[in-house]
């Protein structure tokens, strides 16, 4: 008869994924995450880590979403997304930048990061190289690197306002290069990379056999320019995949309503890898989204008024501190402000990652170090906070920084 192992000579159990081990916590949520635990104790903080606008979803989308939830509309959906939602995606992007789409060329996601993280899925496979301009968004790196992707960082230069050249691009390409990921405006810089640009890298990308992928969160949010899409290009429309987003432009972050465009194969299987994760975007928030993208855009155009009224005075403001230098961001909701000059003094902070956690700990303002997003002098701040807010934060930085000579 077998005697049953006793507790102590059990085997370990097997490791994890090593998937898993490719991928780090989001240095956002890490942030976010000693804010909340310092606030929970009575700490009053000025807060511009967070990278969502402080306004409230229009009236109008809320009521959307309420009368589904009113009329039992809590069901699954398609997983593709409703096919009226589909619909208002594609002729809103018609509308907003001159793209022609068709709704079957769109995919409803459970927020942008679902679209872009379906995308690299299906378009990047084990040892691809996947062009990424630094600073980046956070979630770029690893979904690269998750999908077992090989990120090539390619530097933007500060002093042309975080922007590239067609021939740093072409600098960074190898035989493995498969992909080419923009974001623009981008987060965390707020840098807008010009049409002529894109539309360079689209030929290049014709030309090479490569695959571009434009982030377009941020799309809507551009202050002395006007919107632009690749995806208006005639090009684009069996090379380019567009990832989108409600979160921000309608103030839905918390909704979970993001989108794809692109061509009819790659959201074939885009739409394989959703229907193994997530299936369909919640059903009454896309009842909303309908709302949001086919109703009133008066709400956005205030907001966008208010941001760029913040971002003057917090670029101001942030100008005037000794040692800090700041570009002027052409769109999104951040400020990039690099600080060099204050790094590496004797018992001061020598790396932005310490600059952030001091700030936090010695003044109570919340920001993000540049270690997150692929550089080493910056800091990012949200101007998605109000006023007195911003003049309160920008008081406490400059008694921090004159703490440090």
């Amino acid at each position: 008869m077998a005697v049953a192992p006793q507790p102590d000579s059990a085997a370990p159990p097997p490791p994890l994924a090593a998937r898993a081990a490719r991928i780090s916590v989001s240095a956002t949520s890490t942030v976010l995450a000693e804010a909340d635990r310092l606030r929970a104790a009575g700490r009053d903080l000025v807060d511009f880590g967070v990278g969502e606008p402080d306004f409230s979803t229009p009236e109008h989308i809320r009521e959307a979403g309420l009368e589904a939830l009113r009329a039992g509309f809590t069901r699954y959906t398609p997983t593709p997304g409703l096919a009226e939602l589909r619909a208002a995606v594609a002729a809103a992007h018609a509308r907003d930048f001159g793209s022609n789409y068709p709704p079957a060329d769109a995919l409803v996601t459970v927020g942008g990061k679902q679209a872009l993280f379906n995308a690299v899925s299906v378009l990047v496979d084990h040892g691809d190289e996947v062009i990424l301009p630094a600073p980046y968004w956070v979630s770029f790196l690893d979904q690269i690197r998750y999908a077992g992707g090989v990120p090539v960082v390619v530097p933007a230069r500060e002093e042309r306002g975080f922007t590239l050249d067609l021939a740093d691009i072409e600098r960074a390409l190898t035989p493995r290069t498969k992909l080419i990921l923009l974001n623009s405006p981008a987060n965390p810089s707020g840098a807008l990379l010009p049409p002529a640009f894109f539309a360079g890298v689209l030929d290049l990308c014709r030309r090479r056999g490569l695959w571009l992928l434009s982030d377009e969160c941020y799309a809507k949010f551009v202050y002395d320019d006007q919107p632009y899409s690749v995806g208006a290009e005639p090009a684009a429309r069996d090379r380019v995949v567009l990832a989108g987003s409600l979160s921000k432009t309608y103030v839905m972050t918390g909704w979970r309503i993001g989108y794809a465009l692109g061509p009819a194969p790659v959201i074939a299987a885009m739409l394989k890898v959703q229907s193994h994760s997530t299936s369909n975007a919640t059903s009454f928030a896309q009842k909303a989204a309908i709302a949001a993208l086919t109703g009133t855009q008066a709400p956005l155009a205030a907001m966008l008024a208010e941001f760029r009224r913040r971002r003057d005075l917090i670029v101001q403001g942030l100008r005037a501190i000794p040692g800090v230098r700041c570009v002027l961001p052409r769109g999104a909701f951040y400020a990039y402000p690099n600080v060099a000059d204050l790094l590496g003094r004797p018992g001061g902070p020598q790396t932005t990652l310490e600059f952030s956690a001091r700030l936090l700990q010695d003044q109570g303002v919340v920001t993000v170090p540049g270690e997150a997003f692929g550089t080493a002098a910056h800091l990012r701040f949200s101007y998605a906070v109000p006023e007195p807010a911003i003049r309160e934060g920008l008081r406490r930085l400059a008694a921090f920084s004159a703490l440090l000579k």
